[in-house]
């Protein structure tokens, strides 16, 4: 295959609208030195491109490729389309659907938080005085631990492609206690807001960084005074790779590495949690310092400088607040534990105090923070808790009323234990399957075996503690223990572990509580 031209390779890709999120080179077309040959941009392939960027989870292949067809008869997606978090490709069963892979039964919650990541998106659909009046279901997930409820949060997390945050509630103390009070749950969605926004505007100006992070590396390659001809004849080399592991000093911006701190005294103040070079300015995080690096680990870093000098800062800091304001969601864990119980005293000063703060936030206020104030009315809320020992109804009236939507999650049994060890993503089978087959060790599990397993961690959890699906790691290591230990001596080995093997390594260990107890 005739070889193009460095030049047809590293054009500079046309700025219309269609092709603004196009310029990254795809895959099958980045070479394995990291990716630094752009290549030309095909139009029919332009939006496609910007919409795989702007979304951050794939939907079920129908319904992707109705939206294509859908977006295809409207034109480009504009920008304010591609930073909403949920995109009109996620339909509730898509949603649903997506979760399953990861997470067994619990259907009640996977449809609430399925319904409430679709509302974001049609509330962006009304019009302006509506939009203002639609305020967000917050949720309340009340199940045993170990069922799923911080999974949902984590997978949600990926499909929301939104500012997602996720907090223990026991983090938090109330106002005037040391600790950190709970405007610094809106402060850290900020931050998580402003890097997504900026991973998605950095796409948009990959190609000139990329161009203008050569020229950097050329000019530690052969020094800025050198002639056109040797800068070219580098510039051809360092295209073809021939430079990769070439060692090149290059300046970086410094980091400061100080340590967050508030402000004593102003707790909520517009400086908030800051770092000290930001005061201090040059004198700290300022300060640029040479890497000696390979020209192959140069281009990362560069060609983000590169990028970030090329955006607009400000309206960078205005989209991720907006973004923050009208897509942002938290998640709120274990909040049983911030339950004041009846008739205890001790050691609960601050758990009324954490109630009552996160009151307002809920409802919906303005915090402030470095980067201006931001308002919580359209932030979703969704709360979770065991509530073993507390109940919903020892949480504050008021915030009961703020979480009006609630699920209940469902203990997990013998057949769902089946299900999660078989059928889901990345199953803890697989994991062991494939981590011992990075010592040449075959492995595998038959159908009894998984059933003495599941079998096994019911009742473990029936007896001793119920930690649910957790307790599915527990047995698992206890039954693969000695192959793991004697695994680098057994390369080639073909394993098959079957009931009886299980039950041999855990059988009698799990029938004695007392040593079950404290092992399994």
């Amino acid at each position: 295959m005739p070889r193009r031209s460095p030049g047809a390779r590293w054009r500079s890709p046309p700025t219309s609208a269609s092709t603004r999120t196009a310029t990254s080179p795809s895959k099958s077309s980045r070479p394995p030195d990291g990716g630094r040959r752009l290549p030309p941009v095909h139009p029919g392939r332009a939006a496609t491109g910007g919409r795989l960027a702007a979304g951050t989870a794939r939907a079920a292949p129908s319904g992707r490729r109705g939206a294509r067809r859908h977006r295809a008869a409207k034109g480009p997606p504009d920008e304010a389309a591609e930073t909403r978090g949920s995109d009109d490709r996620f339909l509730p069963r898509e949603i649903v659907s997506e979760l399953d892979r990861y997470i067994v039964g619990q259907h009640a919650a996977k449809r609430a938080v399925a319904i409430a990541l679709r509302n974001r998106w049609r509330r962006q659909q009304l019009d302006e005085t509506m939009r203002e009046e639609v305020l967000p279901k917050n949720i309340l997930m009340i199940g045993p631990t170990g069922v799923g409820k911080t999974e949902i949060s984590r997978r949600l997390a990926k499909l929301a492609g939104a500012p997602f945050l996720k907090v223990e509630a026991t983090k938090f103390t109330e106002v005037g206690y040391v600790g950190r009070d709970v405007e610094q749950i809106v402060r850290d969605l900020v931050e998580i807001g402003i890097t997504l926004v900026r991973e998605k505007k950095r796409k948009g100006v990959e190609a000139k960084a990329h161009l203008q992070a050569e020229e950097r590396v050329l000019d530690a390659l052969v020094g800025r005074a050198a002639s056109p001809a040797t800068r070219d004849s580098f510039r051809k080399k360092l295209r073809d790779g021939e430079l990769d592991d070439k060692e090149i000093e290059i300046e970086v911006a410094a980091q400061s590495g100080m340590p967050y701190f508030e402000i004593p005294g102003m707790p909520g103040a517009s400086l908030g949690v800051m770092n000290l070079g930001d005061m201090l300015g040059k004198t700290f995080g300022g300060q640029r310092k040479p890497r000696r690096v390979t020209v192959k680990e140069a281009y990362q870093p560069l060609i983000a400088e590169e990028s970030d000098k090329l955006l607009d800062q400000d309206a960078l800091v205005q989209e991720a607040i907006h973004l923050v304001e009208n897509e942002g969601i938290v998640f709120l864990d274990e909040i049983d534990k911030i339950c004041a119980r009846e008739g205890r005293m001790s050691g609960d000063v601050s758990r009324e105090g954490v109630q009552r703060d996160l009151l307002p936030l809920i409802e919906g206020t303005t915090v402030a923070t470095k980067h201006g104030s931001v308002k919580t009315d359209h932030i979703l809320f969704i709360a979770s808790g065991a509530f073993h020992v507390a109940s919903p109804a020892d949480l504050l009236p008021e915030l009961q009323g703020r979480l009006p939507i609630r699920v209940e999650l469902k203990p997990l049994d013998k057949a769902d234990f089946k299900r999660i060890l078989t059928e889901t993503e990345a199953s803890l089978i697989k994991q062991s399957i494939a981590m011992l087959g990075t010592e040449q060790v075959t492995l595998s599990f038959t159908d009894d075996a998984i059933d003495a397993i599941a079998e096994i961690a019911v009742e473990i959890n029936a007896t001793v503690e119920n930690i649910g699906a957790r307790r599915l790691q527990t047995v698992m290591e206890r039954v693969l223990d000695d192959i793991s230990f004697t695994a680098p001596d057994r390369g080639g080995d073909v394993i098959a572990i079957d009931g009886a093997f299980v039950r041999t390594n855990i059988g009698d260990l799990a029938k004695n509580t007392d040593l079950s107890r404290f092992i399994l």
